[in-house]
Formats: structure tokens, sequence, C-alpha cells
């Protein structure tokens, strides 16, 4: 397993407040695909690449994206996503502001889900033997906060485990979509 970011607590909420801007959402998922160019992204979103181009600079002040300068040439820069093992902050040390956007976000992504099923659902029958990574889990664990923080570190080195690396694109690899939301019961 290749070395791992460590994680990085997001206490500022203008990085929050960024990372739950519509657009820039959706400019994060396209760039899981790899680098991509203001162009390019903005013929991919439906966007002017003037408007691409403003929110990756503003994605890249916070250290969410960067510039591939390898593979730009003249005045075309090209971008990619920066990995990180990036987290919230405990929902008790969290300023009203914060959980605020972050619920906010908490809910974008449950919409994301929904449409990301729902794609899946539309194109199951064209995905042959990939169709069979489809897992649907629910489940009550009881554990006090200590516990739980070991759960998610056991989960997220799982993720990490098993996670995308350059390595790993092509053959009869494909890319898995992982969610995991947990919240406690009232």
């Amino acid at each position: 397993m290749a070395d791992q970011p460590a994680p990085e607590r997001i206490s500022d909420v203008a990085a929050l407040r960024l990372l739950a801007h519509p657009l820039r959402r959706r400019i994060e998922e396209q760039l899981r695909g790899g680098p991509v160019t203001a162009t390019s992204l903005a013929a991919a979103l439906g966007e002017s690449s003037g408007l691409t181009s403003y929110h990756l600079r503003q994605m890249a002040k916070y250290g969410f994206v960067e510039e591939v300068p390898e593979l730009s040439t003249g005045k075309e820069r090209w971008w990619r996503a920066v990995p990180g093992d990036r987290r919230y902050p405990r929902y008790s040390e969290m300023s009203g502001e914060m959980r605020e956007v972050g619920a906010d976000l908490a809910r974008q992504h449950v919409a994301e889900l929904v449409e990301l099923y729902e794609s899946f659902e539309r194109h199951a029958g064209e995905l042959g033997d990939r169709a069979d990574t489809f897992a649907f889990s629910r489940a009550t664990i009881r554990v006090d906060a200590a516990r739980f923080k070991e759960f998610f570190e056991d989960y997220i080195q799982l993720v990490q485990r098993y996670g995308a690396t350059e390595e790993a694109d092509g053959g009869d690899r494909h890319a898995v979509l992982l969610r995991l939301f947990s919240f406690p019961a009232s």
C-alpha cells in the first residue's frame, strides 16, 4: 500500500463552504477521473471555461486541486485533485455556522448518492459482472465515542488498502463508489 496522506482536519468554515458549492462538487467529481483543463471541464459540465477556471483557482487556494505543470502547454493549464484524508471537526467542536454548512454539504452528498444510484439502475444491464459490485448494507452498532472513532479509523484504513491507485486502473478493475454516513439514533 502506498503512503497515505495524514488526516487533515478542515476547521476553516470558508474551506467547508468552498466544498459545499454545487459546481465545485461537480468539479470534484470530474477530477476523480484524472487531470482536466478548464476547457475540458467546461465541456463536460456545460459551463463556460471562464467559470470553471475561476472555480479551479478558488479550489487551489485551499489546496484541494493543483496545477499539473508537466501537462500544461502555453495557455492550457491542467489541474488535478490533491489527494487527502480530509475530515470535519467533531460535531461538538463545530461552530453554529460550520454545522449549518456541514449539514448542507451532507444533504448534497445524500442527493448525489441518490443520483448515482439511479444512474446505476438505468445502466446496470450494460455492466455485465461489474454490476455484481452493487452491495447494500444497513447496520446499527452500539458504541461510545472512543469506540466509534476506532471503527471509523478501521474503515478509512480499509478504503485506503483497496483504494484507487494509478496501477489499479485498467484491466478488469473499475471504480466502485463507496459512501459512509453515520449518525446517532435519536
